[in-house]
């Protein structure tokens, strides 16, 4: 198959791509301007050709299971815990697998090969963490997923955490998690990162804490977080995902903690449409956004990132999927609207995505890597979200995946 008259993200003109096999064999330019179609050929038609779109934090385990038994009527975190709690006592391995792969074909729809999830194993059986790792292999032709083991409940305060924890890596956890802000006390939360990440150097595993997720501004495990990452020289392996209390930390102290975080070298990951609306719960006006400092992040040179978090589910109530549609509402809510950013807003869920799952070279439209890639409605970042495009065609090793035909409006006037 090629793919002719193909616009490349930061390039300028059309090129050619040609797939050989399951790898990109050549990528050229169309000095010749545009191409013909051919009967083998995909026509991209002047617009993007980019990798993949990368979910890098979402809770499989979880989704559709909002409102059973109860609705989350607080619009709180901790109250989605509690909801949660009720519902995994009655979840099986084949209700998890079910609503796994129901919601993963919602995200190949939406051009999305690359998953993150976080699954919980403060559960004596291991119920869903069992019915992943099955998931994992079943769908490997449709995406990469990655598990991360996730102490729901905590390491330290939940009975046998660690011993939990321990056992999910040896059953096939890939990631080491953590909730260090839900932990009973400040001790605790110290002492659930120092076991969690010895256990991911002992393993090899990456890293990826829920670190302070909520609106206390005395939340401050990212900056123990950080410094064991840089102390272990495990920055590029370790991801902290939310990290919403620093959207309450003054000015000072974030200037002290940047420096520590850009000598870390650890990603992050932001959620901001669940953000938005668990956070802030607390307060009447004024009324906290609730979300870590994504342009402060990124501007000071370090790699963050948008996920999903949650569809359907005791936390959010909503979600389709779609990651362009948290990558738009998470532009607004980031206050990342300006020219510049929306240059280059697809980075958010690619790229930098790719980055904080240590894809490395299996990622990116290369001569020899993986022929995974999709094909957008739009020519470049801006058009693609001012428009509210889609992904019209993924490829994955070389075979089309999913094609999407956009509606049409027919006008009567």
């Amino acid at each position: 198959m090629n793919i002719i008259n193909a616009r490349l993200r930061g390039k300028p003109g059309l090129y050619r791509i040609e797939l050989a096999g399951q790898r990109i064999g050549a990528i050229t330019a169309q000095n010749e301007g545009v191409l013909p179609v051919a009967g083998a050929d995909l026509d991209a038609a002047q617009n993007l050709v980019v990798p993949p779109f990368v979910e890098p934090h979402i809770h499989l385990d979880a989704t559709l299971t909002a409102g059973q038994p109860e609705w989350n009527m607080s619009g709180t975190l901790f109250e989605g815990i509690e909801r949660w709690a009720q519902r995994k006592q009655s979840t099986t391995h084949e209700d998890i697998k079910t609503r796994a792969k129901t919601t993963l074909d919602m995200l190949v729809d939406h051009g999305i090969q690359h998953v993150r999830t976080h699954v919980d194993v403060t559960e004596p059986g291991l119920v869903a963490l069992k019915a992943m790792v099955e998931v994992r292999d079943e769908v490997r032709d449709l995406v990469d997923l990655q598990i991360v083991a996730f102490p729901q409940e905590g390491i330290e305060s939940y009975p046998d955490g660690r011993a939990l924890m321990t056992e999910a890596v040896a059953i096939g956890a890939d990631v080491v998690g953590g909730i260090p802000h839900f932990e009973n006390t400040r001790e605790q939360g110290v002492a659930s990162i120092q076991f969690l990440m010895d256990l991911a150097e002992r393993t090899g595993c990456l890293v990826d804490v829920h670190c302070d997720e909520t609106d206390d501004p005395q939340s401050r495990f990212l900056e123990v977080l950080a410094e064991h990452a840089r102390v272990r020289q495990m920055g590029a392996r370790v991801t902290a995902s939310h990290t919403v209390a620093m959207g309450s930390y003054d000015n000072a102290y974030c200037s002290k903690l940047f420096r520590l975080l850009k000598l870390s070298g650890i990603n992050f990951v932001s959620c901001p449409t669940e953000s938005i609306h668990l956070q802030g719960r607390f307060d009447t006006y004024p009324k906290r956004r609730g979300v870590t400092r994504v342009a402060e992040l990124d501007r000071a040179g370090m790699n963050v990132c948008f996920g999903q978090d949650s569809i359907v589910d005791p936390w959010y109530p909503l979600g389709n999927g779609n990651i362009l549609r948290v990558l738009e509402a998470g532009l607004h809510i980031c206050h990342m609207l300006g020219y510049q950013d929306l240059q280059r807003c697809l980075d958010l869920i690619t790229d930098n995505s790719a980055r904080a799952l240590n894809l490395g070279e299996r990622y990116g439209i290369e001569t020899g890597r993986p022929a995974n890639l999709l094909l957008l409605s739009a020519p470049d970042d801006y058009e693609m979200v001012r428009s509210q495009g889609h992904a019209l065609v993924s490829v994955r090793n070389g075979k089309v995946l999913m094609r999407r035909r956009p509606a049409q409006v027919q006008r009567e006037f």
